[in-house]
């Protein structure tokens, strides 16, 4: 700003008359001194000739503070004053009056040097006053200035000299605090710097969410430079990323707000195309000083690695649990078809969107050797298969329980000789051929838009079983070796399983094979008795049981009716009771009674070791309608009377076979023409859900309809008492008496 007192300095510098203006000729006028202010930057930026720092205060530092409602200018505090020739105040705004105290009315017509200026600083303000008139330079600087409050305070100035019609010249001083202007000096420069250096990516855009400014972190990161994303939006420079979700959270911003932290999105950019990257980005509004939204500030870092690694971790921890479940879930049951399924569920959709489990169809048959793969086309049978979907993969894998001959070309082939995974991360139109059981299958796979295929061999105690087949296709990404580890992981598991549930289906078949063997086939016809019978083994993965039944004929046209059951299961309760049933039909033709038999029976029961079984034996003699029981802790039989409702026999219950020391009795009762008595194990009757009284009255209500087709009666019990997970086998026994 401009200061005089009208007294023209002397080549001394002394300070100007206070009490009037003394002239001094020049080329601009006459000349009085003006207000310089303080270093502000480099001559020449503003024009000025020169810089002068009569103090070397410094202004105070603190947060800027512009009120609502104002702008830059309000806050910055810029003062206009103008002088005559003379030095005289002859405008006066009031930003001046807040600057430096004095209202108008007082600094109107003063000179500014009397009013502004301390006497140790006259000659200098004259001097500048003079250039600024005389020359027509401006200057700016930084000088101390006389408030009203009788302080001192450093004012920032730009002074410059004016021109009217007329061709009078006029000083006009514009200034500022220097502690606001060097404080938002500072924070500009603060700001500047942060955006410019940050290494998250900035951008600024306007209420119509178009970009309006984006620092270099940010183009790095989009690969565009900065004149390419203004006054575009985010889907207009950025086609590829969510940009609906992007604009969706900034208008949410810019209508309540409420910034939005962390938001994380994926998507491509020019930087790098080919690639997916993971950005996180946050939205904040920006307000004016009145507190009027204009526009969004977002803060956006490239969280790719993170993702990865995230993503990484995660899949580590799923393929873990993916392990853990499977130990608890494959292997549930001694069924081979089951045990396979369960292998198929585990790995679809957890790691491909196909499985196929199939067996070397010589493991199952024990045609080959162990550990041994035959040369030439290897036939495998299949046991399972597990799809995401319905659809043509489905249709071109080889059908649950066909067996396929595969020849060395094809990949599970090449998987089961050398017991090592074949993998296939990428599949072409020419390799389907390996992986397809024929033409129309790779067709299929072709049309199901099969990628990536893996074939894992199941290997059990060092012997190949099978194999494990995957494939990817509606699933992106191709298999990896991380896949091909866990895939081995489940086969390893799921093969031990399968192994278990091939070698019990064996020596379940061999166990009902000597089982069956030992049965009667087809009993010999008694006189005075209708008979009918059945054996069924369990329905379940229960293992073949002791379960057994006979027919005996004795001397004087008596029978002989036996029906057992051995504690136990397998090959050795087999055994036991083929043991026993000998051993019973032996002492029956001795024609001993029924106890004297049983008692013998427990006798050789204790010599077989720890085999304990249940018997029931009743001799029937035609001739006298009479039949003699006697129990070793066996379930009662039923006698099914007409005009009577069935009965359980009350028996003496005696005790199990193989106990030992304890006598057996026998019960008497008459068997009537028409009467039938049926004798079963526990088998046909016992649940775990139900109690015993109850499941004996199903089977006595079943019984009440006398005159049934003994066959009938056989069907209609296994078919209502039965269920299809039972796991103990039965034999039944009917027989019904009818005239010599």
């Amino acid at each position: 700003m401009s200061t005089a007192n009208g007294v023209p300095a002397d080549s001394a510098g002394t300070p100007p008359d206070p009490t009037g203006p003394t002239e001094t000729p020049g080329p601009g006028g006459p000349t009085g001194p003006t207000g310089p202010i303080g270093p502000t930057g480099p001559p020449g930026e503003t024009g000025e000739t020169g810089r002068t720092e009569p103090g070397g205060a410094v202004g105070r530092t603190g947060p800027a503070g512009p009120g609502t409602g104002r702008g830059l200018l309000d806050v910055l505090g810029v003062a206009a004053v103008v002088l005559d020739s003379q030095g005289r105040i002859v405008l006066w705004s009031p930003q001046a009056e807040e600057l430096f105290g004095y209202p108008a009315e007082e600094a109107l017509g003063e000179y500014a040097a009397r009013l502004l200026v301390g006497e140790e600083h006259l000659g200098v303000v004259l001097s500048l006053f003079d250039k600024v008139m005389s020359e027509g330079s401006p200057w700016a600087g930084v000088f101390p200035v006389h408030h009203k409050d009788g302080g001192t305070r450093l004012t920032e100035f730009r002074n410059m000299r004016l021109e009217d019609r007329e061709g009078r010249f006029y000083a006009l001083g514009i200034a500022s605090d220097q502690a606001t202007l060097r404080r938002l000096e500072r924070d500009l420069a603060l700001s500047l710097r942060l955006v410019s250096q940050s290494p998250i990516g900035l951008a600024v855009l306007d209420t119509d969410l178009r970009y309006v400014m984006v620092n270099p972190a940010l183009e790095r990161i989009n690969g565009i430079p900065a004149e390419q994303h203004l006054g575009r939006r985010v889907h207009e420079a950025l086609p590829r990323v969510d940009a609906a979700a992007i604009e969706a959270a900034m208008r949410e911003v810019l209508v309540t707000g409420v910034p939005r932290l962390d938001q994380f999105t994926t998507g491509r950019t020019p930087a790098d195309p080919h690639q997916d990257h993971a950005f996180s980005a946050s939205y904040y509004r920006l307000d004016d000083p009145a507190g009027r939204p204009i526009g969004i500030a977002a803060s956006i870092a490239d969280v790719t690695e993170q993702h990865k690694t995230a993503q990484a971790i995660a899949l580590a921890r799923q393929r873990l649990a993916l392990i853990a479940d499977a130990s608890v879930r494959i292997g549930t049951t001694l069924d081979l078809g089951v045990t396979a399924r369960e292998l198929g569920d585990m790995a679809v959709p957890q790691l491909a969107d196909v499985a196929t489990i199939d067996v070397l169809d010589e493991v199952l048959t024990g045609e080959q050797p162990s550990g041994t793969v035959p040369a030439g086309t290897v036939r495998f049978r299949a046991l399972a298969v597990k799809a995401a979907r319905p659809g043509p993969a489905v249709q071109a894998v080889d059908p649950v329980g066909t067996i396929a001959r595969y020849d060395d070309t094809r990949l599970v082939t090449r998987c089961v000789r050398t017991g090592r995974p074949a993998l296939q991360a990428r599949v072409t139109p020419g390799d389907l051929g390996g992986i397809a059981r024929d033409a129309e299958a790779a067709a299929l796979l072709a049309e199901a838009g099969l990628h990536s295929y893996l074939a894992v061999p199941l290997i059990a105690r060092g012997e190949v079983i099978g194999a494990l087949g995957l494939q990817r296709a509606d699933n992106p990404l191709p298999f990896d070796e991380d896949d091909v580890l866990l895939a081995q992981e489940l086969a390893a598991r799921a093969a031990v399983c399968i192994d278990n549930a091939r070698w019990y289906q064996k020596q379940r078949r061999a166990a009902l094979l000597l089982q069956r063997h030992l049965l009667p086939h087809q009993p010999t016809p008694t006189p005075g008795l209708e008979i009918a019978f059945r054996y069924q083994p369990a329905q379940s993965a229960g293992e073949v049981g002791g379960d057994w039944f006979d027919v005996i004929p004795l001397a004087d046209d008596k029978t002989a009716l036996v029906v057992g059951d051995v504690m136990g299961s397998g090959i050795n309760a087999a055994a036991a009771m083929g043991q026993l049933r000998t051993a019973a039909r032996t002492l029956a033709e001795l024609d001993l009674d029924p106890a004297a038999v049983l008692t013998r029976l427990d006798h050789t029961a204790t010599g077989l070791g720890h085999t304990m079984a249940t018997c029931v034996i009743a001799v029937y003699d035609p001739r006298r309608n009479r039949c003699r029981i006697a129990s070793a802790g066996h379930l009662p039989p039923v006698r099914v009377s007409r005009g009577r409702p069935p009965e359980l026999l009350d028996l003496p219950t005696g005790v199990p076979l193989g106990v030992g020391g304890v006598p057996f009795e026998a019960a008497a009762l008459d068997l009537d023409v028409g009467d039938e008595l049926v004798l079963y194990t526990d088998g046909l009757v016992e649940r775990r859900d139900q109690d015993i009284d109850t499941r004996l009255r199903a089977l006595t209500d079943l019984l009440d309809t006398p005159g049934r087709p003994l066959e009938a009666t056989c069907d209609l019990l296994l078919g209502r008492l039965r269920r299809p997970d039972d796991r103990d086998d039965v034999a039944l026994l009917i027989a019904r008496a009818h005239p010599l």
